[in-house]
C-alpha cells in the first residue's frame, strides 16, 4: 500500500541498490545519495581495510558532524542579523 504524497525512488550507493520512499523529489534523494556515495568513496581512499558497515558508520558520523558545524554556524549568522535588526 503507497502512502500519498510518497515517491519511491531506487537509488545506487556504494554498489548497492536502495528504494528510498519518501516526500521529497526524486531528483532530490538522488543528489543525497550521490553525496553519501561520494563520501563512502572518499573515506575508503584513506583507509580500504574497512568493510562496509565501519565505512557506513563512519560515513554518518562525517555527515553529522559536517551538519552539526553548519547548524552552529548558522545559528551564529542568525543571531548577527538579529542583532543588526535591532
Amino acid at each position: 500500500m503507497t502512502q500519498p504524497n510518497k515517491v519511491r525512488t531506487t537509488v545506487q550507493i556504494y554498489g548497492r541498490s536502495y528504494n528510498v520512499v519518501g516526500e521529497e523529489s526524486s531528483e532530490h534523494v538522488k543528489r543525497v545519495a550521490s553525496l553519501v556515495d561520494e563520501k563512502m568513496k572518499e573515506i575508503h581512499q584513506f583507509n580500504k581495510s574497512l568493510d562496509t558497515t565501519s565505512l557506513a558508520v563512519l560515513t554518518a558520523v562525517n555527515t553529522m558532524n559536517d551538519y552539526i558545524k553548519l547548524k552552529e554556524e548558522f545559528e551564529v549568522l542568525q543571531n548577527l542579523l538579529e542583532e543588526k535588526e535591532e
